[in-house]
């Protein structure tokens, strides 16, 4: 195959068929999301910047946001902060453009700046942005050897690296997914108290799932002991009352349990003040947290690379994973959710990034290498499709429709 691609039948069982099972989701509120989407909605603005003035992105990466946890003293019926939280926004920018006629600058580090807190703002409401938040930029000039990979005929890539996708998501998977996601969600308006940070971690041993979740709750909705309590003994129900709409049919028992770190004995309460855990002891960075997936799988292939906040056009740390798990998908439409796909691809820093060193995609089922002849044509055919479309994902990315945490 031109594109390097390479179809092979794993005889292996599935995750979700085995007897254990673990999945983790750090919500949006939990201080390494909270880096990831800044440094994505920072990427974002630059490149609108990029396109208005240009007509096409420019080199950038804003993947290092660091957040150094500030201090505070909540209190049933509204606490204070104390010390705010600082954030740092780091990376590389194209900030000036020499035409041949005239040097022109680029407002690179307001655009990030004004990007973070407008982010901050429409995402976290306890949060007061003005007051309880330093913002700081230190975002340089990219190096010459890699702005240059976006003046060659067609984009090359940044890296040797590599991304990794899987699918489908198990049932394990998407109770851990979902149940962040409502609570973050629809739930917020029914309890405000329940703040934004957020983790949920699932435990499968053969068909029980034990979802724990750990729930940042906002001080000034609850007026004392009792008030918690009650919220947390609700919180619970609704959990659980979703997680039986996600189960549906499947032939799986979960059970919820919310704030198991509280000790009622000794006072000790997940209360905050802004329901995010970074106003006090829990600092974040991006790449820390959930992969493009939205999730954290020891049980899948995943890659140490943060996606968040890399440029969408070059730099492989991103747009391979992301391409990954939309080729993982597509192909287990066509094999069926029996099996595991598991896609990896490759890059080679310098080359087009739709000629990957190679693709490769696996079958995992019991059977996998008596029947991957049947699959192989269609895996082939969808990979192929999508290296050959991979300006498909940079649009999907600058749309917002898909995931990078």
């Amino acid at each position: 195959m031109s594109k390097n691609i390479y179809v092979e039948g794993i005889d292996e069982l599935p995750v979700p068929d085995r007897k254990v099972e673990i999945v983790e989701r750090k919500g949006i509120g939990h201080p390494d999301s909270v880096a990831d989407g800044i440094a994505e909605t920072v990427s974002k603005e630059l490149c609108k910047m990029y396109i208005r003035e240009f007509g096409h992105v420019l080199h950038h990466n804003t993947d290092e946001t660091q957040i150094a946890a500030g201090m505070s003293a909540p209190n049933f019926g509204g606490g204070t902060i104390i010390d705010p939280v600082y954030m740092l926004l780091v990376g590389r920018a194209t900030n000036e453009i020499d035409d041949g006629k005239k040097i022109k600058s680029l407002p690179c580090k307001p655009v990030a700046l004004k990007a973070a807190r407008d982010y901050l703002k429409a995402t976290f409401p306890n949060l007061d942005t003005d007051s309880e938040v330093v913002l700081d930029a230190r975002i340089g000039l990219g190096s010459d050897d890699l702005t240059g990979v976006y003046k060659a005929s067609g984009y090359m890539a940044n890296d040797t690296s590599f991304g990794v996708g899987y699918a489908p998501y198990s049932v394990t998977d998407r109770l851990t997914l979902e149940s962040e996601e409502f609570i973050n969600g629809v739930l917020k308006k029914k309890m405000p108290e329940t703040g934004h940070d957020v983790k949920v971690m699932a435990s499968r041993v053969d068909k029980d799932v034990t979802l724990t979740v750990a729930c940042a709750m906002v001080d000034r909705y609850l007026d004392d002991v009792d008030a918690y309590k009650s919220a947390v003994q609700q919180l619970t129900g609704e959990v659980y009352d979703n997680a039986l709409k996600i189960i549906g049919d499947e032939d799986v028992n979960v059970k919820v349990e919310v704030n198991t770190g509280d000790d009622y004995s000794r006072d000790v309460y997940y209360l905050t003040v802004t329901g995010m855990s970074q106003e006090m002891g829990d600092d974040g960075s991006v790449g820390r947290g959930n992969r493009c997936n939205g999730l954290i799988t020891p049980y899948r292939p995943m890659s140490m690379e943060a996606t968040s906040g890399k440029n969408p056009i070059t730099h492989i740390g991103k747009i391979y994973n992301i391409l990954s798990n939309i080729i993982a998908n597509d192909i287990s439409k066509e094999v069926g959710p029996e099996a595991e796909i598991r896609v990896r691809l490759l890059s080679q820093i310098g080359k087009p990034i739709h000629e990957p060193l190679s693709a490769s995609v696996q079958v995992l089922a019991p059977e996998a290498s008596k029947n991957v002849q049947k699959w192989r044509s269609d895996a082939e055919a969808i990979t192929e499709d999508w290296l050959d479309n991979i300006d498909k994902v940079t649009e999907l990315i600058a749309a917002g429709k898909v995931r990078t945490f």
